[in-house]
């Protein structure tokens, strides 16, 4: 039996401008077995965002293939969706609609039967320590708040798979260590397999199983936390992906964990 909910395979996206084609992702190979953390590093411009966005069929990928939960991304990407959730870093709430009605609205697009689409908002609200949200528009909430909402939004259908892009940009260290116990719970509590992109090393080290670094479109380096470590100077995840990119990134307000 394949434990794999992520395999993706020569992945590659093209775009064509006039100064003459970039290749964003060049061939890339990736494996995810069910339940993981994964991290997805790389230096701005590597490729990170367009894999993100071809995994969950916002973007056709030029070639190679890809299976998402039982459902081929190119011949199937209808059935991708309905096995996956999506949080993108801008997020995209209605600032005037109230917590619940946005995870209700969000059942009904999923097409559950109201009474099913109101019932998993209350779930879900349980689960994320929402409940005491519910009635607020989400332009009373905090940075934090709203995030955990919008995660509450992927996980409405019960996806196989969430994809985090930057989940906690913008967010202060206490609102990022709500975020990283949310990532740790939604994994444990309800079986989701969580794949995140991030620019916080820190991060990474602390939420991911295993660390897939990606540069000028392709996979360089792939291990966990320790791993990476224990191979690039035993000191920080910061020293490993600089001595693996050459490239350094800003340290994120620290986190008390």
């Amino acid at each position: 039996m394949n434990d794999d909910v992520i395999t993706v395979r020569g992945l590659t996206r093209t775009f064509r401008l006039r100064g003459g084609p970039v290749h964003a992702v060049r061939g890339l190979d990736l494996t995810v077995p069910e339940g993981e953390i994964l991290g997805l590093l790389g230096p701005n411009g590597a490729g990170k965002t367009t894999t993100l966005r071809m995994l969950t069929t916002l973007l056709p990928p030029t070639g190679g293939r890809a299976e998402i939960a039982g459902h081929d991304l190119r011949r199937d990407p209808a059935g991708v969706r309905r096995r996956i959730g999506y949080v993108a870093q801008s997020g995209g709430l209605d600032p005037s609609c109230p917590v619940r009605e946005e995870l209700v609205t969000q059942g009904r697009l999923h097409r559950l039967p109201r009474n099913e689409a109101r019932a998993r908002a209350a779930e879900l609200a349980e689960a994320l320590d929402l409940t005491g949200l519910l009635d607020r528009p989400t332009a009373a909430l905090s940075g934090g708040q709203r995030r955990r909402v919008e995660i509450a939004l992927g996980l409405v259908n019960r996806p196989a798979v969430l994809f985090l892009d930057e989940p906690t940009t913008g967010l202060d260290p206490g609102s990022r260590a709500e975020l990283w116990d949310l990532v740790r719970r939604t994994r444990t509590d309800l079986g989701t397999t969580v794949v995140l992109t991030t620019h916080y090393l820190d991060e990474a080290d602390a939420l991911a199983d295993r660390i897939v670094v990606v540069d000028a479109g392709a996979v360089v380096e792939e291990g966990t936390p320790a791993d990476l470590k224990a191979r690039h100077g035993g000191g920080s995840l910061q020293d490993a992906f600089l001595a693996i990119t050459g490239r350094s990134v800003p340290d994120a307000a620290p986190v008390a964990v």
